[in-house]
């Protein structure tokens, strides 16, 4: 009998950076912090982040995020001007931050935002090193999605029969 495969969606998680797993091969994920104003913790409290087309840059030995949107509240205060795609410092390790500035400098790595979430009450950003896919890779992983799609379409009719 197949398993029935679990969703690694859970409470914590705030966003998720689906894009990235398609446009680029994971090689390492890291875990890091995030620098934000309150505003911004009251709009992810709601939901109400997107990850898509934000990654990590690196500048005076600091990693920074940019391109991810969180939407200010309608109830934000008036004396505080929301910028929702505003640039955000991630907490690193000094040793992270150096490791991580030598791969995308040298080896053409990237460095991009996979998941926000929750952990014990501290938003937290995981952050992957990648390396960019292929047209053809692109193509494989699109027909190897619809291939397991099938297969489970085709298991489950067997099933009831």
């Amino acid at each position: 009998m197949a398993k029935k495969r679990e969703k690694q969606q859970t409470a914590n998680t705030i966003a998720r950076n689906k894009r990235a797993r398609f446009n680029y091969f994971i090689e390492e994920r890291l875990e890091a912090g995030l620098e934000l104003h309150g505003w911004e913790v009251k709009s992810l409290r709601a939901g109400k982040a997107q990850l898509t087309d934000s990654y990590v840059t690196f500048r005076d030995g600091e990693a920074w995020l940019l391109g991810a949107h969180i939407s200010p509240l309608p109830t934000a205060s008036d004396h505080v001007r929301p910028d929702p795609t505003r640039t955000r410092r991630l907490l690193l390790h000094r040793q992270e931050i150096d490791r991580l500035t030598g791969l995308v400098e040298r080896r053409g790595y990237a460095v991009v935002a996979l998941e926000l979430y929750w952990n014990k009450a501290r938003a937290k950003l995981a952050v992957g090193l990648a390396k960019g896919k292929k047209q053809q890779d692109k193509r494989a992983t699109v027909k190897d999605r619809d291939w397991e799609r099938t297969r489970e379409r085709l298991l489950k009719r067997a099933g009831r029969e």
